[in-house]
């Protein structure tokens, strides 16, 4: 039987196999699935939002036990888990408030009819595709939204994710979901094809690597099924004056190394102006070669381990073979686990695969820019365009400078800003498509034309 595994990368050891979903299976599962969400389609409105309002609270009275199981699954900080956590259940309490509002008929002027409106109605079994560096968030952001609508979902999270993912039905289940309506499958993604061409599913969200959102929108495209993708990122962080240097700088990095440096729109590449730059540069220096690394249980640690031994060497890889500058780090800790010394790196082209590809890890990159102009420049020089991130005392010029970011969220004097009601996706090697807010309704709904007119 083929199984999947947790493997803590805090210590390396195997803890625990799971049996992985036979493909066999998948018409029972499916058509489990189509029954469901039809029953839950027609489920008052305000049942829909009191299962999610007590899906939040079961997240924050479970807090401790399930950032337990991402932290011996992926690495993540108890804290930072514990953070992780509370956004969660505050996106299911969001949506169940906002319930009516996002799910309002919209009225449109009658043109010739008695009435002329536009629903939001559900378009059936949704198939999510998940990662494994935020378990529990990066789900609630699809799952909210879709429940709330009336959708029926099937979750096929990362494989090295084996009890979280099971904990997001199992939470749903004790707030009150019918069977069914949420089904997590302990799959592999070869088996996501058979799942996306299959009829019974009417659309895919994927969160993950380029190459997965390739291929999953490669089969959607060709079963005429819509499909979201939220892929990686390489967002720049511009410092455009040296007011309050070390804060702004300090904000770079608690937001680089947050969850080891394993978020698709944390701020990666650090662009300051050449007044300040070797000012920012023995800041850096000293603030990231002093950062504790530890276990996802030590209190102590600020940067835990990345998901596997396999994707830290990866990166030790690519840090090897890539001609910049390693001011500190760089080298994997002489320990069990997949440990990674926090990294600054200087001297990077552009063009190289270390400065125009994805660092998924604890790696800053520090540039240089003469001016604004080319700063502005520089960060636009990306295939990617998730994040971007704008700091300044000058807030017009700020603004400014904002406005010209290439991006699908571009954030002045912020950083860690994801709101449950604001949208959140990017353009290019990014993805397309947004979740969250009123957004992630319509991604998956049937806006649905009505008009009445007289009888004949």
């Amino acid at each position: 039987m083929t199984t999947v595994a947790l493997i803590n990368p805090s210590t390396g050891e195997t803890e625990e196999t799971f049996p992985r979903f036979d493909d066999a299976d998948r018409d029972a599962l499916l058509d489990r699935a189509v029954t469901a969400q039809r029953a839950w389609r027609a489920t008052p409105l305000e049942e829909r939002a009191a299962v999610l309002r007590r899906t939040a609270a079961l997240y924050r009275e479970r807090a401790e036990e399930l950032a337990s199981l991402i932290g011996r699954e992926m690495g993540k900080l108890r804290r930072q888990g514990l953070g992780e956590l509370r956004i969660v259940a505050d996106i299911y309490d969001w949506y169940a408030e906002h319930a009516h509002e996002l799910l309002a008929p919209q009225e449109l002027p009658a043109q010739g009819a008695l009435r002329t409106f536009v629903r939001k109605d559900p378009l059936g079994v949704i198939l999510g595709i998940m990662p494994w560096n935020f378990p529990y968030y990066q789900v609630a952001r699809w799952a909210a939204p879709n429940l709330l609508l009336g959708n029926a979902l099937v979750l096929k999270h990362a494989s090295i994710c084996p009890l979280s993912s099971q904990a997001c039905e199992d939470v749903l289940l004790d707030a009150g979901l019918p069977a069914h309506v949420f089904q997590n499958v302990r799959a592999s993604g070869s088996q996501m094809a058979g799942f996306i061409a299959d009829p019974r599913i009417a659309a895919v969200s994927l969160t993950g690597s380029e190459e997965a959102g390739a291929a999953v929108a490669e089969v959607a495209g060709a079963h005429h099924k819509k499909s979201v993708l939220e892929l990686g990122g390489n967002d720049p962080f511009l410092v455009l004056d040296d007011h309050n240097l070390e804060k702004v700088l300090g904000r770079y990095v608690s937001a680089r190394m947050a969850n080891a440096g394993q978020a698709c729109n944390a701020p990666k590449r650090l662009i300051v102006l050449a007044p300040f730059y070797e000012r920012a540069l023995e800041f850096l220096r000293e603030r990231i070669g002093a950062l504790p690394v530890g276990a996802w249980d030590d209190p102590d640690a600020k940067v835990g381990p990345l998901s596997s031994v396999e994707a830290r060497d990866e990166i030790v890889r690519r840090l090897a073979e890539g001609d910049a500058t390693v001011v500190v780090g760089g080298r994997p800790l002489d320990r069990p686990g997949a440990f990674l010394e926090p990294t600054l790196l200087t001297d990077v082209d552009p063009a190289s695969d270390l400065g125009c590809n994805e660092i998924f890890g604890p790696v800053a990159i520090l540039h240089r820019a003469a001016d604004v102009e080319e700063a502005v420049a520089l960060a636009n020089d990306t295939d990617y365009g998730l994040g971007s991130y704008v700091f300044g005392s000058d807030l017009e010029l700020a603004q400014e400078v904002a406005s010209r970011m290439e991006a699908g969220m571009t954030y002045v004097n912020e950083t860690g800003a994801s709101r449950p009601g604001l949208p959140f996706g990017g353009i290019g090697r990014s993805g397309y498509g947004r979740e969250l807010g009123e957004w992630g309704v319509d991604e998956f709904a049937n806006l649905h034309l009505f008009r009445v007119s007289p009888a004949l």
